[in-house]
């Protein structure tokens, strides 16, 4: 999916309130596809339409079909070319070829609702999982992280090599814990939240967190230990420390390590990096626990000023999230 959006939920409300409902999926693309694999559009009974499979250019088709699903009660597997002109009037250069997957809710031939219930339970809970839905039969069950480990870390929804099954994952959200509401962060955190992060802000300094400061950001003016329990970790969370203090930054490091978070970032020279290696160490913390730190912090691009920083922070961060 593009992001950790509503259309599962917006389905189950729309069907429990008695309206009927249909999820729509694109599960291939071919060419210059106006949505990537994965996205959805939900239709209600009443016409109600929520998300999009194509940017508007097969809409029209999906919507009608999906109103015919309802009547049967069964899944279909619709496959649209886009020609050149309606692409352009998307905003793309050149047509593609899509198939959408259309599901009615609770029908016989479509997705239960027990089903989907479960799968917004665990978008909920923060649970990375998946629906494998063989397109042949519209069977779809809850297939969990450890079944499609590359498609999870990777965010890749798509066809499996026996051609029939569909898996679309279904990540929580990407969040970023900011330790340090410094220039940096002040740069860093736009940059995040325009690539699908929630990012979050941490530190007790109110000189720092202060709102002026970061307008419309979530800031906690914790210990980094006591905001980063309050909130959890995960597999989806990253986490930069840019204060330079130990008695703030080596407690989110403490926190960080009992997690199994994807990224973790720390501000400083070699010098000061090997100094926090030696704290660690000191600390007791295992060697395998102290080299997952990125320190120095982001890719080595020459960056100088604060933005510079922060671009090589998400540019590492992308890589460590996209290629390990």
């Amino acid at each position: 999916m593009d992001r950790f959006d509503d259309i599962p939920e917006i389905a189950l409300d729309w069907h429990r309130a008695g309206k009927g409902a249909v999820i729509a999926t694109v599960v291939e693309t071919w060419g210059s596809a106006p949505r990537r694999t994965g996205a959805m559009l939900a239709v209600s009974g009443e016409g109600e339409l929520e998300g999009s499979v194509s940017g508007g250019c097969v809409e029209g088709a999906v919507v009608t079909e999906a109103f015919e699903a309802l009547e049967t009660g069964q899944t279909k597997l619709l496959e649209f070319g886009v020609s050149d002109e309606d692409a352009f009037a998307v905003g793309l250069a050149c047509g593609g070829t899509i198939k959408v997957l259309v599901q009615p809710v609770g029908k016989p031939g479509g997705i239960a609702e027990a089903t989907l219930a479960e799968l917004t339970a665990a978008r909920a809970e923060r649970r990375a999982v998946a629906l494998a839905v063989n397109v042949e039969t519209g069977e779809t069950k809850i297939a969990g992280a450890g079944d499609h480990a590359a498609r999870f870390r990777a965010d890749r929804s798509g066809m499996e090599e026996d051609g029939i099954t569909f898996v679309a994952i279904h990540n929580p959200p990407l969040r970023l814990f900011v330790v340090g509401a410094v220039h940096i962060a002040q740069a860093l955190v736009p940059m995040a939240r325009i690539a699908g992060y929630d990012p979050v802000i941490i530190d007790p300094r109110p000189a720092f967190a202060a709102e002026h400061r970061f307008p419309g950001e979530t800031i906690l003016d914790d210990w980094p230990d006591e905001a980063l329990a309050a909130r959890g970790l995960d597999a989806r969370t990253a986490l930069v420390l840019l204060t330079h203090d130990p008695k703030i930054d080596d407690t989110a490091l403490a926190a960080a390590f009992a997690s199994d978070v994807f990224y973790i970032g720390a501000l400083g020279s070699t010098r000061t990096h090997a100094k926090r290696v030696a704290r660690m160490e000191a600390a007791g913390h295992p060697a395998g626990a102290i080299a997952r730190i990125h320190g120095p912090i982001g890719l080595d691009i020459g960056a100088a000023t604060p933005s510079e920083i922060a671009v090589s922070i998400m540019a590492e961060m992308t890589k460590v999230l996209r290629q390990a």
